[in-house]
């Protein structure tokens, strides 16, 4: 601190001249401070502010005048009688070798888009206040090209010009310090207050400041976004990154920002809540979020209107602040409902195709805005007009897929966060355990999971008799445990998306028998199709077929290998959930399969029954051509870069598909038989416990040196028939009943 010594008592005044005001400087009588160019002034006991002092005639002994910046900054009120100490300062050794000054409009009426030379405010700046003293925080008013200007000085750095060595040359170096002395060659550095619409140009002596659009202080967790890490990251560096930049330097590289976004994806996975939480993550204007449907109106031309009134904000403001203009978010949640496909809206008033016109014209049009963010949200990508999705529009497109398993277990912590913070989360649950367990699970479908865990746990503390009662007592001491997420995964919570397993599980309610060496085949086959799907680098699609008689058990061996490869989308395409479509109807429900399949990083489609699948029949009309082409098409069709699929058929008419140019489109082929042997059909029967002893010999003996064919599900079920009859009439039955079936060959 600069050495100092007590001056006496002096009353503080105004600045007896406008002029003198803007020298920044205390002005005082000659006679009181003669000798002497920088004080400290003590308002209090524990305040002292530097100043540099002005003498002047104007100004009576023992008063001070102070203008009204250094008198709000120093607390300092009129004719109060003020300390003052001397201030000795060394110009040489307490030259500022750079000062920042942040500068705004002294008058807030006055402000408008504006660019200043750098240079030219720093010489300007350095002329009017040579050898002058600043301290940091210190508020000055600066009068430039006959405009007044309000200036803040935000940081000093001072060099010691006495260090040097014996060549002569300067060894200090800068350091930070609160106050110094302003020479001839202090580097002077201006900067815009924030919010300010100033900007600068020039190199030698001043820069612009562009403040980040994006919040630093942002997390995802904080605001309840999990699991969309990679897709957020995404979309910020196309999005604002090229805003993080200051204005000039992308005039300079003649650079546009990215104007639209559309974000994409099934229901649930969180496009809305980035939505509501995006004003959060952004140092920019609040968003304008409008429900896709709230733009439409039934007066012709309000529609439009309603559009060109979300823009007209940042229209006013790009054409009065230009390149300063802050961004401006618009948020169209669920914009299929005004932006389809023009054309594609029955009626002759085409409401839809003028918004969407209106729309393209704003994002892309004659007056380009430049200042402008709109995003938009879908679950149905396909009706997008696509005028709206090339360069220039909407040219971000940003799938929001389901969750992996370390994104499950974020939305998971997110929704537990406070049963954790209140003790109320037992310490048997696992999140790692439930986020493995919930494959397919949407993050709406997750919160869903734990609400229902909740309710699980509350329902047993009710008491549910001839009235409601609640157990009081119990419910102080109310923990979730691993037992109410078990019960809510099982009995209340599926996943809407990329799940076939109840229908898997319907197929898998009898369990596999291994009867022979056939089923052992071709599960041993299945094993390796599902290891080189998950392992291999050179593989991205893998087919495989069983084919074998009716009633031998495929679809359930099919079903079989599709639960071990225990991949995230497992879906099941069959004839039955197809009756009564036609045949383009059918051909779009094959493609959605097929479609949703691409989304997951790794899937598996059971095809079951394909003859039927292509209404395959002996007479009369013999296929749908339609639904052929298409599964030639999707047999063979790779999946996205970065994407796997297994397919896995069954057919009885292997020959029906090698007619149709279909067998070779399956890479692995694996024969499934029936049971043909009394070995085997012995084997089959020991393992359900229905026969005695003494039935199984009569079975053998009646079956010994004849050839059996028969399905392991049509046995299976003839055997179910014979355990109506009585113990030990059993055997007897069996035989009739595939004798009757043509089973056993005599």
């Amino acid at each position: 601190m600069a050495d100092s010594q007590k001056l006496g008592t002096f009353k503080a005044v105004k600045c007896p001249a406008e002029e003198l005001s803007l020298t920044n400087a205390v002005i005082v009588n000659e006679q009181d401070f003669q000798g002497i160019n920088h004080i400290y002034v003590n308002p209090s006991p524990h305040a002292s502010f530097l100043f540099t002092v002005l003498g002047n005639p104007r100004i009576a002994s023992g008063q001070m005048g102070f203008n009204a910046q250094h008198r709000k900054w120093a607390g300092i009120m009129l004719n109060a009688e003020l300390a003052v100490r001397r201030a000795t300062l060394n110009p040489r050794k307490d030259c500022v070798g750079s000062i920042v000054l942040e500068m705004d409009f002294w008058s807030k009426k006055a402000q408008q888009g504006l660019t200043l030379d750098s240079d030219k405010l720093a010489a300007e700046f350095s002329m009017s206040f040579g050898n002058r003293a600043f301290t940091v925080g210190e508020p000055l008013v600066f009068q430039f090209d006959k405009k007044l200007y309000s200036l803040n000085v935000k940081s000093i750095e001072v060099i010691d010009m006495t260090l040097v060595n014996a060549q002569g040359q300067l060894t200090g170096k800068p350091k930070v310090a609160q106050y110094g002395v302003l020479s001839g060659n202090s580097g002077i550095i201006f900067e815009k207050m924030e919010g300010s619409l100033l900007n600068f140009s020039g190199k030698a002596k001043g820069k612009s400041t562009h403040q980040s659009i994006i919040n630093p202080d942002w997390d995802f967790t904080k605001l309840g976004i999990g699991g969309l890490d990679t897709e957020f990251t995404g979309i910020f560096r196309r999005a604002f990154a090229s805003r993080v930049f200051p204005p000039e330097i992308i005039e300079q590289l003649g650079m546009k920002h990215v104007r639209g976004i559309l974000l994409f994806g099934p229901p649930g996975t969180g496009k809305t809540l980035m939505a509501r939480q995006i004003g959060k993550m952004l140092n920019a204007r609040e968003p304008k979020i409008v429900n896709g449907p709230e733009i439409l109106d039934k007066y012709v031309g309000e529609s439009e209107a309603n559009i060109r009134k979300l823009f007209a904000a940042a229209e006013e403001e790009e054409k009065r602040c230009g390149a300063a203009s802050g961004l401006h978010i618009i948020i169209f949640d669920e914009i299929d409902a005004i932006c389809k496909t023009r054309g594609s809206v029955a009626g002759n008033t085409a409401v839809h195709d003028t918004v969407v016109n209106m729309l393209l014209t704003k994002l892309d049009g004659h007056d380009q805005l430049n200042n402008i963010l709109v995003i938009g949200m879908t679950n149905r990508k396909d009706m997008i007009d696509e005028a709206l999705t090339r360069p220039g529009r909407m040219e971000v497109q940003m799938e929001i897929g389901l969750p992996n398993e370390h994104g499950r277990v974020q939305i998971l912590n997110i929704h537990t966060q406070t049963m954790r913070e209140h003790e109320k989360l037992g310490d048997d649950v696992d999140i790692a355990e439930l986020a493995s367990l919930s494959k397919n699970f949407s993050g709406a479908e997750i919160e869903g999971l734990v609400r229902a865990a909740q309710s699980t746990a509350m329902n047993r503390l009710i008491k549910a008799t001839s009235k409601v009662e609640v157990d009081a007592d119990a419910v102080e001491k109310l923990k979730i445990t691993r037992a109410d997420f078990m019960h809510a995964l099982q009995h209340d919570c599926k996943p809407a998306f990329g799940s076939s397993k109840q229908e898997l599980d319907k197929y898998l309610s009898s369990g596999i028998l291994t009867w022979g060496e056939s089923v052992s085949r071709v599960l041993q086959d299945g094993d390796m199709v599902i290891s080189q799907i998950k392992t291999s680098d050179q593989t991205s699609l893998i087919t495989m077929l069983l084919e074998g008689p009716p009633g031998a058990g495929k679809t359930a061996l099919a079903a079989k290998i599709a639960q071990r490869s225990d991949l995230p989308f497992t879906k099941l395409c069959t004839p039955e959930n197809m009756i009564g479509y036609t045949e383009p109807a059918k051909c779009q429900e094959i493609k959605k399969i097929f479609d949703d399949a691409y989304k997951s990083p790794i899937s598996c489609i059971v095809m079951d029954d394909i003859e039927r699948l292509l209404d395959y029949v002996n007479v009369g009309p013999r296929f749908s051509n339609l639904v052929l082409q298409a599964l030639l098409v999707l047999l063979k069709k790779l999946p996205p870069k970065g994407h796997k699929l297994l397919i896995i058929g069954t057919t009885s008419r292997k020959d029906v598909l090698q007619d149709f140019d279909m067998l070779p489109l399956f890479k692995s082929i694996a024969h499934v038989s029936a049971v043909s042997t009394s070995e085997q059909l012995i084997h089959v029967l020991d393992s359900t416990d229905a026969f005695t002893d003494a039935e199984l010999d009569l079975i053998k003996k009646k079956t010994s040196n004849k050839r059996l064919f028969i399905g392991i599900k049509t046995l299976l079920t003839t055997i179910e028939m014979s355990r109506q009859m009585d113990s030990g009439e059993r055997g007897e039955k069996l035989v009739c009943l595939l004798e009757d079936l043509g089973a056993i060959e005599f």
